[in-house]
C-alpha cells in the first residue's frame, strides 16, 4: 500500500492527464506514484486530513512555477487555518451559551488573569484595534460582566476592570473551555502538546523581533 503524502514540500504539480487530474508524490527511494484527484471538498475551508492535504496540492499547482518556500507556505497557512477551527469551535460549542464573542471571552479571561487594564492595553492584549474593543466592551457592559471608569491621574485614559459577574462568569466557563482545549489536542501526546506550545512561542517571538520598527527582516534573508 502506498503510504499517504506528508507535506507540501515533496509533490510536485498536478499533471493533466485527459481530463484526469492528478498529483505526484517522490517518495526518498526515488519511486513516484500517481494518484488521481478525488471529488472531495477543496480549498481553506475544508480541514478534513484529505481536504487539509488537496489544498497543498492545489496551492503547488496553482503556484508551483513560482519561486516560493512552499515548507513556510504550508506551515503558516496550517496556522491560521487552525487558529480559525479552534475560534471557530469554541464560539459554537463553549461560548455561544453566554452569547460570547471569541474576544469577550478573551478579554475577560486577560482581565480575570492580570486584573485592571487600560483599554489601550487591553486591545493589544486581545489583538483588536480600539474601535473594536470599544464594541466588545459595550458589550460586556451590557452583560454586567465589565466597567469601566476614568484613569484618576488620567482621566483622557480609561480603565477596565471585572464585574463580580464578570469574575463569576469566567469562573463558570474556564472547566468546560479546558475540556474543549484538551479535546482538540487528543491526538498529539503530552510532549507534541508540549513542542507545539514550543513552537509557537518561538514563531511569536520571530514576529516580535521582525516587527520591531527599523527591522528590515527581508534583507535578513538574503
Amino acid at each position: 500500500m502506498t503510504p499517504e503524502p506528508e507535506s507540501l514540500a515533496s509533490y510536485r504539480p498536478i499533471l493533466v492527464v485527459g481530463s484526469q487530474r492528478k498529483w505526484c508524490r517522490v517518495w526518498a527511494q526515488g519511486v513516484v506514484t500517481w494518484q488521481s484527484r478525488g471529488s472531495m471538498p477543496s480549498g481553506l475551508a475544508d480541514t478534513s486530513a484529505a481536504g487539509m492535504r488537496q489544498a497543498e496540492i492545489d496551492v503547488v499547482n496553482a503556484l508551483g512555477s513560482m519561486d516560493l518556500d512552499f515548507r513556510a507556505l504550508s506551515a503558516v497557512s496550517n496556522i491560521f487555518r487552525a487558529a480559525t477551527a479552534v475560534r471557530n469551535h469554541f464560539e459554537q460549542s463553549v461560548l455561544s451559551d453566554r452569547q460570547l464573542s471569541w474576544s469577550a471571552f478573551v478579554a475577560l479571561f486577560v482581565l480575570r488573569v492580570w486584573g485592571e487594564q487600560e483599554s489601550s492595553e487591553l486591545a493589544g492584549q486581545i489583538g483588536v484595534s480600539g474601535g473594536t474593543l470599544t464594541g466588545v466592551l459595550k458589550t460586556l457592559e451590557k452583560k454586567g460582566l465589565a466597567e469601566r471608569r476614568p484613569n484618576e491621574t488620567d482621566r483622557r485614559r480609561v480603565l477596565v476592570n471585572l464585574t463580580p459577574e464578570g469574575h463569576r462568569v469566567i469562573e463558570e466557563i474556564m472547566p468546560r473551555f479546558n475540556r474543549h482545549e484538551a479535546l482538540v489536542t487528543r491526538d498529539l501526546s503530552p510532549v507534541e502538546r508540549d513542542q507545539m506550545a514550543s513552537y509557537l512561542r518561538r514563531i511569536l517571538r520571530t514576529l516580535e523581533e521582525i516587527d520591531t520598527p527599523g527591522a528590515d527582516p527581508v534583507n535578513d534573508l538574503g
